[in-house]
């Protein structure tokens, strides 16, 4: 019996389930995905077929998505990066505002709780391309207001990190 899942999501592999060499691997593969198995073994003290045992069990679990090339922005003369807040009337998670996806600037959509309905991550060439995406955004039915805050200078940009922070600062009770 032939039956589609394609709508049907993998089961995601808990995070009990990764263990420290699984952790390890994914650092690895988050500087360079390009990474041998031979190489991603010498780095993590495993075998290379047992590294590729791991990756593929990764893959399957859905831990790993996908790999991607991280493009340099100025190679692509993308030089202006912008965080747009969108303020709608009603819920705002319409198909007619999710449709922004289709212009390339747009690298990030999130729907997020505040004072503002939704964040876009935007990438532009300049000012005037960044306005003609505003202009866009303000011919979608239900938004009623952007702001806009224009990056100067990024400290920190970076994928996903294996790592997770196990002890924070207590809070003071006062």
């Amino acid at each position: 019996m032939n039956k589609n899942t394609d709508d049907i999501r993998r089961k995601r592999m808990a995070e009990r389930d990764l263990d420290a060499m699984d952790r390890k691997l994914l650092g690895v593969l988050v500087e360079d995905a390009t990474t041998s198995y031979a190489d991603l073994g010498e780095r993590v003290g495993l075998s290379p077929p047992a590294v590729h045992e791991r990756v593929k069990r990764l893959r399957r679990s859905g831990v790993i998505r996908r790999m991607a090339a991280l493009i340099d922005p100025e190679a692509l003369g993308k030089t202006l990066l912008a965080f747009v807040h969108v303020d709608t009337t009603g819920w705002g998670k319409t198909t007619a505002l999710l449709a922004i996806e289709e212009c390339p600037e747009v690298e990030e959509i999130h729907s997020v709780a505040g004072d503002t309905c939704m964040l876009l991550k935007v990438r532009a060439e300049n000012t005037h391309a960044l306005e003609g995406l505003l202009a866009r955004l303000y011919d979608t039915p239900g938004v009623k207001a952007t702001r806009s805050y224009v990056v100067l200078s990024t400290y920190l940009e970076r994928p996903v990190q294996p790592g997770a922070t196990r002890q924070w600062p207590a809070l003071v009770k006062g």
